[in-house]
């Protein structure tokens, strides 16, 4: 019997309270891998003679150079999967692999396949805009910055997105998968969750909270196609697409990324409009999973998003004591 994605949960340890003590080790990493960014902007901000405590976590963040702001605040995602890994690996028994995919190895064709397919196609859109409205943006290249912004955008963006996914996608499903018996309560929670955690973005401040409808979905998105692939690989390749080609492309005065992209939209939107929210969420984001099912082969949807999750037989799966 081959187990399906959620089910690889069986091959380690797998009680209750396990996932429970797992996820405040994992907050204490990410918790952890704040500290320097925090350090260094109270610093920063005390040295150009600010009164801290009149800094909110917005004045705070601009504080320090945007590279070097960047880099830090992605700092505590790469603590935050190094929590994972060691969780899932010492608390849980189980392997990077068997956290990733249901295949006997990490399928990493997939990951570039809709890495770069998204990546071209979401710049491909961000181009397009800027040709039809060049009023809303302005040349915003710095050779030497944006450099410094490539390394620090490659090297860490990746273990941001992976750390989300990681732990939505897989670590949480696992956990509520086996805990709930069924699928789709943890794609539906997992989905919620990903997406309240977005709450405390610019964007939302400055778009209003109809922005949360594409967190949501994004959310759902990528754990129907988690859930359907049996597998993280396509929603980490999407992930990382997604977020470093936005980095390293165009940024704004009120988005969560400040990078010395190559573009800077300078328009001034006070709502999100259908093609921020909707049209992603109700059309591209069902075109995509549609495509991928043909390339896939993807079939027994009902099954694979709302059936149970069953135990499978001892005799398919060890238990390490």
């Amino acid at each position: 019997m081959k187990l399906n994605y959620i089910q690889q949960a069986y091959k380690g340890l797998h009680e209750g309270w396990r996932y429970i003590v797992g996820v405040v080790i994992i907050i204490a990493f990410i918790v952890a891998g704040q500290i320097p960014f925090t350090v260094a902007a109270i610093l920063k901000a005390k040295q150009q003679g600010m009164n801290l405590f009149e800094l909110d976590e917005a004045a705070l963040m601009g504080v320090l150079e945007s590279n070097l702001n960047l880099a830090l605040m992605l700092l505590s995602f790469a603590f935050g999967l190094v929590g994972i890994f060691v969780v899932n690996k010492f608390l849980h028994k189980m392997s990077i692999t068997q956290l990733t995919t249901s295949r006997p190895k990490i399928d990493w064709k997939r990951f570039w396949v809709i890495f770069f397919a998204w990546g071209i196609f979401s710049s491909g859109l961000v181009l397009l805009d800027y040709f039809m409205s060049p009023e809303n943006y302005v040349l915003n290249f710095d050779l030497n910055k944006f450099l410094i912004l490539s390394v620090i955008a490659i090297a860490l963006v990746p273990l941001q997105t992976s750390c989300e996914e990681y732990l939505f996608r897989g670590y949480l499903m696992h956990g509520l998968g086996i805990a709930t018996k069924n699928r789709w309560f943890p794609l539906l929670l997992t989905s919620v969750v990903f997406g309240l955690l977005h709450i405390a973005n610019p964007e939302v401040e400055k778009l209003g909270y109809v922005i949360m409808v594409y967190y949501i979905g994004t959310g759902l998105f990528l754990g129907i196609m988690t859930l359907m692939d049996e597998g993280l690989e396509l929603a980490l390749g999407f992930h990382a697409a997604n977020n470093l080609f936005t980095a390293l492309l165009v940024t704004a005065d009120w988005t969560a990324f400040q990078t010395h992209s190559v573009l800077k939209d300078m328009s001034n939107p006070t709502s999100a409009g259908f093609a921020d929210v909707f049209m992603p969420v109700f059309i591209v984001f069902p075109i995509i999973l549609f495509i991928l099912s043909k390339v896939y082969g993807w079939k027994n949807w009902k099954e694979k998003l709302f059936g149970k999750v069953v135990e499978p037989p001892k005799e398919d799966y060890k238990i390490i004591e």
